[in-house]
């Protein structure tokens, strides 16, 4: 099983990838990802900062993903929402999204575009 790391540096634009066997579709999966927008946020979930890695067995995929806020009542709808976005991107046998608060998302998490468009750069 290979792991992409949590990007070290905040406000990656998206997700850290591997540079092995799943580097194109990691990247499928972070275009497919930026159309599915936080319900209370206007912008998409790559541009917040909110997906962390992946996480592959063959073409099985975990996601490492958090949210703004642990209590936030979205939370099931939302990771099934990412579920089925990544089942759809081909070499793609089944997803999982695994939320997790460690470390915490905060707006440095955010990419530049997402900061430039809250007022934070």
């Amino acid at each position: 099983m290979s792991e992409a790391a949590i990007p070290p540096a905040p406000g990656a634009p998206a997700p850290a990838t591997t540079a092995g066997p799943h580097a194109e579709t990691e990247r499928l999966i972070t275009e497919s990802l930026k159309q599915i927008y936080d319900p209370e946020i206007p912008m998409n979930i790559v541009d917040l900062g909110l997906v962390y890695g992946f996480e592959w067995s063959n073409d099985d995929v975990v996601l490492k993903m958090t949210l703004t806020a642990p209590g936030c009542p979205v939370a099931g709808i939302l990771a099934e929402e990412v579920k089925l976005a990544i089942e759809k991107v081909p070499q793609v046998h089944s997803a999982k999204v695994d939320m997790i608060w460690d470390p915490p998302w905060t707006p440095d998490r955010m990419s530049d575009f997402a900061k430039h468009q809250f007022g934070y750069a």
